[in-house]
C-alpha cells in the first residue's frame, strides 16, 4: 500500500472513534432535549422554558438514579430489567457487551483497570491494547497448562 493510503486509513484511525463518539453524544443530548424538553414545556408555566433545560434534566436524573442505585431496594427494582435483557437471543449480546465494558470502567468495579498490557494475536503484525482482569486462577475448576497465565480483556475485540 503506499503512503498516501496508509496516511488515509490513520487519519481515519483518528477521525472516527472521535466522530462516533461526539455524534453519540449530540444523539443523546438531543433525544433528552426533545423528550425531557418536550415534557418540561408542558409542565414548566410560559416563559420558564429554556433550551438545555431538558440536557439539565437528563444529567439530574441519571444523577439521581446513580444515587438510588447505592439503596438496596432500588438494586433489586434494576436487577428486574436486567434479568429480562439477559434473556432476550439478540439484545442479550447487546446489552451484556455493553454492561460488562460499562461495569468495568465503573470506579466500584473490584476489577478495575490496574494493568494495562499490549496483546499480540497470533499471525498478526499489530497488537491490541488490553486490561489484565485476572492473574490468579486457583479458585477456578480449570487446570492452565501455562506456566504465567493471565486472563485480559480485549475492549472490542470481537
Amino acid at each position: 500500500m503506499n503512503t498516501l493510503g496508509k496516511l488515509f486509513l490513520q487519519g481515519l484511525a483518528v477521525i472516527i472513534p472521535v466522530s462516533l463518539t461526539l455524534a453519540i453524544l449530540w444523539w443523546m443530548a438531543r433525544g433528552a432535549e426533545q423528550f425531557l424538553g418536550g415534557i418540561l414545556m408542558q409542565i414548566l408555566p410560559g416563559g420558564w422554558y429554556v433550551p438545555g433545560l431538558g440536557v439539565a434534566s437528563a444529567i439530574v436524573i441519571t444523577i439521581f438514579i446513580g444515587l438510588l442505585s447505592h439503596n438496596l431496594i432500588f438494586q433489586k427494582l434494576f436487577s428486574f430489567p436486567d434479568a429480562i435483557f439477559k434473556r432476550l437471543p439478540l439484545v442479550k449480546t447487546i446489552y451484556t457487551a455493553f454492561k460488562d465494558f460499562v461495569d468495568y470502567l465503573n470506579p466500584e468495579s473490584k476489577v478495575g483497570m490496574s494493568k494495562v498490557v499490549l496483546v499480540q494475536l497470533p499471525n498478526q503484525e499489530y497488537q491490541m491494547v488490553g486490561f489484565v482482569t485476572r492473574e490468579d486462577f486457583s479458585r477456578l475448576p480449570l487446570e492452565l497448562n501455562v506456566e504465567q497465565a493471565i486472563a485480559v480483556y480485549l475492549p472490542m475485540s470481537y
